[in-house]
């Protein structure tokens, strides 16, 4: 599955879009018809400028939401969240991929999802250089 995939997945959400936070109100509120607690395998959390980023490390796992959209708005939300994240396909500049992953959800079922992960660059240099948020809660930070 490709991000160019137009398939109406779900989103996962580990950051200033989950409840509470800033961009949530500003691009999900009303827009949703269903908000969830869910958890990414196989990834872990860095501290950004005023973000996160979840980058794939073996064994490790990032807590969020998983968001679905209401079907009527499903194209202008992805627009908004690939704007939001600065994702273009294809672009060797962008900070984060758009890719579909398996989320569990909290009865221990598996839905696939788009999530934004830190791309290939952005990913080197945390791993060198960054700073890992424990226990992959950006909520739990502070």
């Amino acid at each position: 599955m490709t991000a160019e995939d137009p398939r109406p997945l779900p989103f996962f959400v580990y950051g200033t879009l989950r409840p509470g936070e800033p961009n949530h109100d500003l691009l999900l509120r009303g827009r949703t018809l269903a908000e969830e607690p869910g958890r990414l395998p196989d990834t872990e959390l860095y501290d950004g400028p005023g973000y996160p980023y979840a980058v794939e490390r073996s064994g490790g796992e990032v807590r969020g939401e998983l968001v679905t959209a209401r079907p009527e708005g499903y194209a202008e939300l992805l627009a908004g969240l690939d704007r939001l994240e600065e994702y273009v396909p294809g672009d060797p500049r962008n900070l984060y991929e758009r890719v579909a992953r398996d989320v569990v959800r909290t009865d221990g079922s598996a839905v696939r999802a788009w999530v934004y992960l830190a791309a290939p660059g952005v990913t080197a240099r945390l791993r060198t250089a960054g700073t890992r948020i424990e226990g992959g809660d950006w909520l739990a930070r502070r």
